[in-house]
């Protein structure tokens, strides 16, 4: 399994394993994991590391359906400027690869922010740490193994 998966399993948290085989041609890693495992698009949430006043990077979890804000998550982490990540500088610091990055043990904790949505539903589903792998967990437990905090994040598409 996953280092994600091993994390979950290691804290005792209660938590379901989805796994689906992914379509490399998937052009939304997030959308593709709502149809392929049957869940509300709404449930299924998307984990983003940002760039902080161009230096600090931080975990950001919003749903598949709607995008990151970069005012709020800068606001959120007390910076003044955000902007996505370096794809390179993600992956080393996670461990994981793009479309795979799990929120769950990644190989350097960042300080990781929960869209305050998730707490509508009683769990919600994160990437496992690949491709084709989703862990479904309930929000509070999600923030307790990240060390997380809940705030508004997220953007509809065309209010961006």
């Amino acid at each position: 399994m996953t280092p994600g998966i091993n994390a979950a399993r290691k804290a005792s948290v209660p938590h379901t394993i989805h796994e689906y085989d992914h379509d490399p041609a998937s052009e939304s890693y997030g959308t593709e994991a709502a149809e392929k495992t049957g869940v509300d698009p709404a449930r299924v949430f998307k984990t983003l590391v940002v760039a902080i006043d161009g230096k600090e990077l931080v975990v950001a979890i919003v749903p598949v359906t709607t995008m990151l804000n970069m005012k709020l998550i800068a606001r959120a982490s007390g910076g003044k400027k955000a902007g996505m990540a370096d794809k390179q500088l993600v992956e080393r610091t996670t461990g994981y690869v793009l479309g795979g990055v799990s929120p769950l043990g990644q190989r350097k904790q960042l300080t990781t922010f929960i869209d305050d949505s998730a707490l509508d539903f009683d769990t919600i589903f994160v990437s496992g740490g690949r491709r084709g792998l989703e862990i479904e967990l309930a929000p509070r437990d999600l923030a307790l193994l990240t060390k997380g905090a809940f705030a508004p994040l997220h953007s509809t598409p065309h209010q961006e």
